[in-house]
């Protein structure tokens, strides 16, 4: 082939025999507007070739790596590198193998089930084939109970209750997330749970983002305790618990404010004890807001 030859204008058939690609995918590359053409007095396509040719070769290598079409002509238009549209593919197809991954995990806990608990959990895991769902479903439980928190520590009391989906789950794992999520969407287990943290009398709590504040700070200090799996006791953990709700109430740590805590409890509620299991399984730590804070409600009952 000589320079002349090479650089001379194509046709369409011939463009589809330089490249490999069918005249049906080029005719709609023109009509997309990717490839550039004219047409002769007879109304034939005509391309400039090198150039048709070497964007129809770049357009086809992109098409087999799987990348959309829009990807493909933001990289034509130079508005994105290769690598760019490469880097966000990848990220689309690592949420898809999350997504597929979750899906088999679920499939297979179906599988695995007893004959007689199938169906129930079938009803289970529908109703978050979607992992999103999971996460989603306990934000949004927790958020009116603890929405006074600033964001970054709404944020991390979220990332130690639910810590991020694991990438390739087991099936236990994925049937403890859809109980966990099928729990946080009862209204009834909503309202336990607050009473939980709140305890009684929440009106007169004064100050509550400066409440809730000090009294993640108390169970931080009983964490480790409870994570040594050391046995309930009084001392400057559980006083530092009381003495958080006592200052936000305006009282003294008295005998009679803590019976007054005591008064009431929804801590023997089966649901929320079951919301605070699934959490320490998933999480695989005992030391969850709520194991903490049932370590330091026993603590408490030892002093009065």
């Amino acid at each position: 082939m000589t320079e002349d030859t090479r650089h001379a204008a194509v046709s369409i058939g011939e463009l589809a025999r330089r490249t490999g690609v069918p005249v049906r995918t080029i005719r709609f590359y023109c009509d997309s507007g990717i490839l550039e053409y004219r047409r002769t007095g007879g109304g034939h396509r005509m391309f400039d070739s090198p150039a048709a040719v070497d964007r129809l070769l770049l357009v086809r290598r992109l098409r087999a790596m799987g990348l959309p079409l829009p990807a493909i002509v933001r990289v034509l238009d130079g508005s994105e590198s290769i690598g760019a549209v490469a880097a966000a593919e990848r990220a689309a197809l690592d949420t898809e193998l999350d997504a597929l991954r979750w899906r088999r995990a679920a499939l297979f806990a179906i599988e695995s089930a007893p004959p007689d608990e199938r169906a129930g959990r079938l009803e289970l895991l529908a109703a978050v084939h979607d992992r999103s769902v999971v996460l989603d479903s306990i934000v949004t439980f927790w958020r009116p109970i603890l929405g006074l928190l600033s964001r970054a520590d709404f944020d991390s009391f979220i990332d130690m209750t639910a810590p991020p989906l694991p990438s390739e789950p087991a099936p236990g794992q994925v049937v403890a997330y859809a109980e966990l999520a099928n729990l946080a969407t009862d209204a009834s287990v909503k309202t336990a749970m607050t009473h939980q943290i709140w305890r009684s009398d929440r009106e007169r709590i004064g100050d509550r983002r400066q409440f809730v504040t000090a009294l993640a700070y108390a169970c931080g200090v009983a964490g480790p305790l409870v994570a040594a799996g050391e046995a309930p006791r009084p001392g400057a953990e559980l006083d530092q618990y009381v003495h958080a709700h006592a200052a936000a109430r305006h009282e003294r740590d008295t005998p009679r404010f803590r019976r007054a805590l005591l008064d009431g409890a929804t801590d023997a509620d089966p649901r929320v004890h079951r919301y605070w299991r699934l959490t320490a399984e998933i999480t695989g730590t005992e030391a969850t807001a709520g194991g903490i804070h049932y370590w330091l409600l026993d603590a408490l009952r030892q002093t009065v």
